[in-house]
């Protein structure tokens, strides 16, 4: 309804926290989200410019699924009558890894890893201070909902204006990731009413960092023609979704919401 609406602006930026509209498939958000790519203006892909920021960007990808790896493994360690289930999903985030690889290499990019690990290093320590506490909640809050929503926001930002290459490569890697922010929805669902405060202070700590990993890549992302605005409202819709999911109600989402935009 629309009197559930509630709009934010703080820091610059607009919100809005809306209900959740129903379940949407995979591949009705692909189609929804690159109907018109044959419309879109595409970047100059061998200028210095974007081979440049290419490099961070790609960096960041390729460094993203190999931290999804090791943390779905490390979360195995936490929840052992799930870690085949959660080998599965690492296995996937490797296969992720070499696709971007192969997308860096398309271009002739040379990936800025030691870039990509600074740029992790936050929500990398928040994680293994997690993990170390035996914290399951963080640890799936982490990865399995912020950096999934994250990564799903930036490639469906991404595709439309990506090279024909790694369109395909990340087309593919879009649906896994769906299927990898569901299973954290499902655990931490089925655990709301033992893990809400510690789901609450996690998103306290965490959801502010994604909003400063965009702004720092803000400019390279310009340069791949992937606006900074859209990037924040495509993640903070994923990540809505996902709360709704979880079992949030549109109040609480947008309080929780509210952590990005003030931390």
């Amino acid at each position: 309804m629309a009197s559930d609406r509630r709009n934010f602006a703080v820091n610059g930026y607009s919100l809005s926290i809306c209900p959740h509209p129903g379940p949407m498939s995979t591949a009705e958000t692909l189609v929804k989200g690159h109907a018109d790519l044959a419309e879109v203006a595409l970047p100059d892909f061998s200028s210095e410019v974007y081979k440049d920021a290419y490099s961070r960007i790609n960096a960041i990808v390729i460094e993203g699924e190999q931290e999804a790896h090791d943390n779905y493994i490390a979360i195995g360690t936490l929840i052992p009558d799930q870690a085949d289930e959660l080998a599965k999903l690492a296995r996937m985030e490797l296969k992720h890894m070499k696709g971007f690889t192969a997308c860096g290499n398309n271009l002739g990019v040379q990936a800025d890893m030691a870039f990509a690990k600074t740029f992790f290093t936050p929500l990398h320590d928040n994680f293994q201070k997690a993990l170390a506490a035996g914290n399951v909640t963080t640890c799936l809050l982490i990865q399995a909902i912020l950096i999934e929503a994250f990564a799903i926001s930036a490639y469906h930002i991404y595709i439309p204006v990506s090279d024909p290459f790694a369109r395909r490569i990340t087309e593919g890697v879009v649906k896994d990731e769906y299927t990898h922010l569901n299973y954290g929805q499902e655990w931490l669902k089925a655990n709301l009413e033992s893990v809400r405060e510690e789901l609450e202070q996690a998103n306290r700590e965490n959801l502010p960092l994604v909003r400063r990993m965009l702004e720092q890549v803000a400019d390279d992302a310009a340069a791949l023609h992937m606006d900074k605005e859209d990037l924040m409202a495509d993640f903070m819709a994923s990540y809505q979704e996902a709360l709704t999911e979880i079992g949030f109600t549109s109040r609480e989402i947008a309080k929780l919401a509210t952590a990005a935009l003030l931390g």
